[in-house]
This record gives structure tokens, C-alpha cells and sequence, in this order.
């Protein structure tokens, strides 16, 4: 189990759009919720972003790669991805799964390893491995597809089952 209140400043980077020209805004903050939020913009071809964090599992832990991972959210009512990294490819692919969240309703997304899709800068890729649990080093979270203003969404838990 891990509740995103432990995580500590110095493990989290956000990436924005700014990294392509794009304009977007996003903090996270870990004063008293757990908050990824800013505001999305599509100007200068813009449109998402995102906060990258260390993953806090350690890897005696993630043999089972039936097990699923459950987060739990409370978030405003936009779709968000869920990102994992592996150190197959820390700068390339990431494992991308895709979920909706309800306004103000706190809700546990489900997640196997199957279910993630591999993506370079938006685009799915067919040539990489499937997911494996002990593989991943980095999450994160992130927003986009077109949808522009201001987002916020509470990062809760994670955890097994």
C-alpha cells in the first residue's frame, strides 16, 4: 500500500506541454491533499500535462504479475492517464491505461498489467514488450486529449490485490 501523502517533493517532476512550445500550467501539490492540477491549453499545438514520480514499490514485491493494481482517485470529471515507466526504456515508451473520473467522487481504478497500452508521445506502439510489474521504476499521471481549462484530481493510494 501506498498513500500519496508519503510522497516527498524531490520524488516528482512535472513535464507539461511547455517541453513542445505549448503553453499548459500544472503543480502538484503535497501540502495538504495530494493534487495534481493546473490548466491545459491548446495553444502553440499544447494540450497536456503531466507529473512523473518515483515508483514506490520495491521489486521482491511484484513477481505476481497477475496481481492488480488498484488507485484511488478523486477527481473532476475529465479522463487521465496513468503512466508507468520501465527501465527498459525510461526516455521512450510508457505503459499507458486511460480511465474517466466523476466530479468530486472518490472512485478505485483497477488496473492489470494487460490492460496497459505502450505510447510514444501519443502514439501506440506495437513492437514492445508486454507490461511486467517488476519491470516499472517511474509513475505518473496525465492529462490531454484536447480537453482544455482547469483540471484537478487527488491522488489518494495504490495498491495491490
Amino acid at each position: 500500500h501506498f498513500d500519496f501523502a508519503q510522497l516527498q517533493p524531490d520524488h516528482m517532476e512535472i513535464v507539461n506541454d511547455g517541453v513542445m512550445g505549448g503553453v499548459s500550467e500544472s503543480q502538484m501539490d503535497v501540502a495538504e491533499k495530494t493534487t495534481f492540477s493546473g490548466k491545459l491549453s491548446l495553444e502553440n499545438n499544447g494540450g497536456f500535462a503531466s507529473v512523473r514520480m518515483r515508483w514506490p514499490f520495491a521489486d521482491d514485491k511484484l513477481k505476481d504479475n497477475s496481481k492488480s493494481l488498484l488507485l484511488t482517485v478523486r477527481g473532476d470529471g475529465l479522463r487521465y492517464q496513468f503512466r508507468l515507466r520501465t527501465h527498459r526504456g525510461l526516455d521512450g515508451a510508457s505503459y499507458v491505461y486511460s480511465f474517466k473520473t466523476t466530479a468530486g467522487q472518490q472512485q478505485v481504478v483497477r488496473m492489470n498489467a494487460a490492460d496497459f497500452m505502450p505510447q510514444y508521445r501519443g502514439r501506440q506502439l506495437t513492437d514492445q514488450p508486454l507490461l511486467r510489474w517488476s519491470d516499472v521504476v517511474q509513475m505518473g499521471v496525465l492529462v490531454g486529449d484536447k480537453q482544455m481549462g482547469p483540471f484537478a484530481i487527488e491522488l489518494l493510494a495504490l495498491e495491490w490485490q
